[in-house]
């Protein structure tokens, strides 16, 4: 009887976020709630099990290879985005810190609820199996509608909790029934072996085009790819803002990580029908988002309708599929990463108590009375807009030029376009800051370490990858070879 080894080296980052998730359920009863420094205390404990899960990701680097029968895989694609997912939860961990203490509703769940959507999370992007990427997307995805309406007494978290969860369980079953078909069409749901069927001449290519569409349409809606996207906006608007930052960038990043090795490695042999598929969305999700964005006066609801323009800028590389889109696509994954969070940072420490400062208009003057967050809020909003020498100019670029290599001129031609519409909607907060008059002197906002910290990472990040995108680009390109070979 041969016993299976067992690698733990491989699935390391999954069980040190699992475990200090549970940890800081234990140890929460022992914690007086009275005292700021003990409700602080659980959220830097969750902010060192990232680390230390991050840390955990060099061992398992240096463990490639399939384990698990299959159905783990370590690789550059696989690695790239376990790095990823630990830097969003972190600096999601970071933003949380100050504000749940605000809004007096700092519990060990929240914290716990963001290790193990974390680790769903990695759990996806590790998976060579579909029935492994349904569990980690589960997992993702109960924390994240758990989070979303984690403000209990507030109407709009609770239309928010409710909306995800009835449109992801819609999501979730599709993704089931796709797998079903294509389990019966293979008589497999692992993805190579999948690949290795469907060169055989007695396929059922019915089965095969049919599990391939509710597959996309499942994903589509995790990434909120238009026209999969009509739960976004409200979702983002009701749930805290820490977490609405954190959905923007990571389960969004998790779709298309799980959509990427999907399609490339189980359904090389139609992807001419896929890719001409995923074009139209990505043109369809890039110009409903930027314009639909321009009338929004909320900032929470006008980030939110951005994302789903980003998602289509995304989808836009998935396309291309060749090694420069995919290598343009991971490059942009982490500088959307950067650039988003930091905005939100600064949408969380201005929102005040309930998250009622979230208007336009109630930035107005700010520059006049806080310039740094001004400066920050400014650089953010610009790089998202795509301001050359920021890393949304850097990602834009690299994307659109994989489109028109991969002779999707007219993607790159409405990318272009649409950009240029985002710049009106991202320059009007900006003229808010600098050229209105304050209505309010924003002395309440309080700058706390941990958001010095989490602003200091997404500046750093903003600025870095728009002017030195080299060493960043190299990783993505070696990681994106990996999954097309």
């Amino acid at each position: 009887m041969n016993i299976p080894q067992i690698d733990l080296y491989s699935i390391l980052p999954v069980l040190v976020l699992s475990v200090f998730g549970i940890a800081i359920m234990v140890v929460e009863p022992f914690l007086s709630s009275k005292t700021r420094a003990a409700s602080a205390a659980l959220g830097w404990l969750a902010f060192a099990g990232t680390l230390v899960a991050g840390s955990a990701v060099v061992p398992m680097r240096n463990h490639p290879g399939q384990s698990y029968s299959g159905l783990w895989i370590v690789d550059d694609y696989s690695t790239f985005f376990h790095v990823l997912f630990i830097l969003i939860a972190s600096m999601t961990t970071l933003l949380s810190i100050d504000y749940l203490r605000r809004e007096k509703m700092n519990h060990a769940e929240y914290y716990a609820l963001l290790l193990f959507a974390t680790a769903g999370m990695l759990v996806m992007a590790g998976s060579n199996e579909l029935m492994m990427i349904f569990i980690g997307l589960e997992v993702l995805s109960i924390g994240t509608y758990v989070m979303a309406g984690f403000r209990r007494t507030d109407l709009k978290s609770n239309e928010s909790a409710l909306k995800y969860f009835l449109l992801g369980s819609f999501a979730s079953a599709f993704f089931l029934y796709g797998v079903a078909l294509i389990f019966g069409a293979t008589g497999s749901t692992n993805l190579i072996s999948i690949a290795a069927a469907m060169s055989r001449p007695d396929m059922q290519a019915g089965l095969v085009y049919l599990s391939a569409a509710l597959l996309l349409v499942a994903l589509c809606f995790k990434v909120a790819v238009a026209p999969f996207h009509i739960w976004a906006p409200d979702v983002y608007e009701g749930a805290p803002t820490p977490i609405t930052g954190f959905m923007s960038v990571g389960p969004k990043a998790a779709g298309f990580a799980v959509l990427f090795r999907i399609f490339i490695t189980a359904y090389p042999m139609i992807q001419d029908r896929w890719t001409n598929i995923m074009g139209i969305l990505a043109a369809l999700t890039m110009i409903l988002g930027n314009v639909i964005a321009i009338v929004q006066p909320n900032l929470k609801r006008m980030l939110a309708y951005s994302s789903i323009a980003h998602a289509g800028y995304i989808a836009v590389a998935f396309a291309a599929n060749s090694r420069q889109g995919g290598s343009a696509a991971l490059f942009y994954v982490l500088a959307y990463a950067a650039m988003n969070l930091g905005a939100f940072a600064i949408v969380t420490l201005l929102g005040r108590e309930r998250d009622e400062k979230v208007k336009l208009t109630d930035y107005a003057g700010l520059a006049s009375k806080r310039p740094g967050l001004a400066a920050l809020l400014s650089l953010f909003l610009l790089s998202l807009a795509g301001v050359p020498g920021t890393a949304g100019f850097a990602g834009k670029f690299f994307i659109f030029r994989s489109a028109v290599e991969s002779n999707h001129t007219g993607l790159a031609i409405i990318g272009v376009l649409t950009t240029v519409v985002s710049f009106y909607y991202y320059l009007y907060v900006i003229v808010q800051m600098y050229m209105r008059d304050p209505g309010e002197d924003f002395s309440d906002a309080r700058v706390t370490p941990a958001l010095v910290i989490a602003l200091l990472v997404a500046a750093t990040g903003t600025v870095y990858l728009g002017i030195l995108p080299g060493k960043l680009l190299e990783w993505t390109s070696a990681s994106a070879l990996h999954l097309l070979n």
